[in-house]
């Protein structure tokens, strides 16, 4: 699934670069839209106790976006389990990989903490999409 960001002057460092936590920013507004295309409202979801909870990112750095581009952001399924979701996001310009992570989300219980079976329609997710 594609998500469109453009870099604004408040996403960069003095040089016009984007400062790099910017870049989890731009996945996970991605994240936030790839959930909600699977039909998965998350207002409705957290008023009966459900978040989602990033519990690992591996990120790396390929190329630097710069004030004013357009980016492309990617999100791809890996794979689903009843509690865990693992996905892959690119961010790139034009074609060229700028930004690339693996991202694993848990379900939990926001009152509590404690894990939480993730929604069903995440969990019949078995081939990867994009």
């Amino acid at each position: 699934m594609g998500f469109r960001v453009t870099v604004y002057y408040e996403d960069t460092d003095m040089g016009g670069i984007v400062y790099h936590a910017n870049y989890l920013k731009y996945i996970e507004r991605a994240r936030s839209h790839w959930v909600r295309t699977l039909g998965i409202d998350q207002v409705a979801l957290r008023d009966e106790g459900t978040v989602f909870a990033v519990r690992r990112v591996e990120a790396e750095f390929l190329a630097s976006a710069r004030l004013d581009d357009v980016l492309d952001v990617t999100t791809a399924l890996v794979d689903a389990s009843g509690v865990r979701v693992r996905l892959e996001q690119v961010v790139q310009r034009g074609g060229q990989a700028l930004f690339r992570a693996q991202v694993e989300l848990v379900a939990i219980d926001w009152r509590s903490g404690a894990v939480r079976r993730m929604p069903a329609a995440l969990r019949a997710l078995k081939e990867p999409r994009d």
